[in-house]
């Protein structure tokens, strides 16, 4: 009866919270297509950028301004084939790595760059390349990628959500703004203050990992001094969440931004793919990152220690375990990877307000597949959540991604309901 009562009220809570949502995502901007156009420096004007989705059907037209830039809104999240009208271009200039036209995704609520590099024009005489558009198999191959690396963003998030929840049994509905409280901080730093973005990425995550250890010592903690219970802080969470999403809002406006580098780049050829070299290294710094804290949880004495308070706080703190201060440290390396999710979720879909909101739910749903309160569970679920939203893309259109994430977590929840790497429990 006591599950049965949580369970009800964490699908009320996310209800309201998508209340919420309702009330705010009027503001925003919504979907577009940009870019800039520029040719050894110096900005292209003049050039016809069209724009259209699935079904060929035009979504929009644009013509790049004095500065070179342009910029398409599109009808919502989707995936779109942009083609840069080479007509139109300067004589003597052409598009260097021979695509004009791309096909690109564009996820919801974000502003998607586009990158057409420019060069000299080849030889007179020669023959152009033809453009082809991607194949099954360079298109399936593409969504993998993306599902990995999507994934991998996820993980960052999931796995200090599992910590907190491991530690303390709170299913915190404020998590995603403390995503969003990473991007946001790394974006006033990176454009706001001119910090490179390397820089403002090392603080932001600096800064989340302290405003983690802050809500707990001045809010969480006090909550759990007076011996609030879970289902009541759950609901507290909600409102914090709410709070905190509409306070980004006064700040920050409801439009997607972008950071000041890094926005677009060539990619690099791997196979029948191309792959941005950004990409690459956030992946390889979510995998260091992902891999250490999992094996100091596993190896070291503080990871041991928080194990402890996870599974008894009461025979933990008998044995002389701090069991606030390893909730406190919980919540300041909850707060700190998310922060570092933020600022890559950021380099990859741009910067909004709501973008921690946007995928809390998929969080949720990798924490409970990879099995609650495990720290590699939480990886491996992320990783099938994000191959499973991207994949699905293959038969349903990219609006409703999101349910093919979550029917796969209905079914491995039908034959394992504690998750893939959760460990059974008794009931009763």
């Amino acid at each position: 009866m006591r599950r049965a009562v949580i369970i009800f009220t964490a699908v009320l809570g996310f209800v309201l919270t998508s209340l919420g949502f309702g009330a705010t995502s009027a503001l925003a901007a919504g979907e577009s297509l940009q870019g800039t156009l520029t040719n050894a420096g110096q900005p292209v004007a003049g050039v016809v950028i069209n724009v259209s989705d699935e079904s060929g059907t035009s979504a929009g037209k644009a013509t790049s301004a004095a500065d070179g830039k342009w910029s398409v809104p599109v009808k919502g999240p989707g995936t779109y084939k942009v083609d840069l009208d080479t007509t139109t271009l300067p004589q003597g200039v052409t598009v260097a790595n021979g695509r004009p036209s791309l096909t690109l995704t564009v996820f919801e609520g974000a502003a998607r760059n586009v990158l057409f590099p420019l060069g000299t024009a080849a030889a007179p005489g020669s023959e152009p390349a033809e453009s082809e558009g991607p194949s099954q198999l360079e298109r399936v191959l593409d969504l993998i990628y993306t599902g990995i690396h999507f994934g991998l963003i996820i993980a960052l998030a999931a796995l200090g959500l599992s910590l907190i929840f491991g530690t303390m049994g709170l299913t915190n509905f404020a998590h995603g703004e403390l995503i969003t409280f990473g991007a946001l901080s790394c974006f006033v730093l990176n454009v706001w203050w001119n910090v490179p973005v390397v820089i403002s990425a090392i603080l932001a995550v600096v800064v989340g990992g302290a405003f983690g250890w802050f809500q707990d010592r001045v809010f969480w903690g006090w909550l759990r001094t007076r011996r609030t219970g879970l289902i009541s802080m759950m609901i507290i969470s909600i409102g914090v969440a709410l709070v905190l999403r509409y306070v980004y809002l006064y700040i920050f406006g409801g439009t997607t931004v972008q950071y000041a580098e890094y926005v677009a780049q060539p990619g690099i050829d791997l196979g029948p793919i191309a792959v941005a070299p950004k990409n690459l290294v956030m992946d390889a710094i979510a995998i260091v990152v992902l891999v250490v804290v999992s094996l100091a949880l596993t190896k070291t004495r503080l990871g041991k220690a928080t194990r402890a308070v996870s599974n008894n706080p009461a025979l933990a703190a008998a044995s002389g375990i701090s069991v606030d201060a390893i909730i406190r440290l919980v919540w300041t390396i909850g707060g700190a990877l998310a922060a570092l999710s933020g600022v890559m979720l950021g380099l990859f879909q741009g910067v909004n307000y709501q973008m921690g909101f946007q995928i809390l739910l998929l969080v949720f749903a990798a924490v409970t597949l990879g099995g609650l309160g495990t720290a590699f569970g939480a990886l491996l679920g992320s990783l099938v959540v994000g191959l499973a939203t991207q994949l699905s893309t293959l038969w349903i259109p990219t609006e409703l991604k999101n349910v093919g994430a979550l029917v796969v977590l209905i079914v491995i929840i039908m034959f394992r309901p504690q998750g893939i790497l959760g460990r059974r429990e008794r009931i009763g």
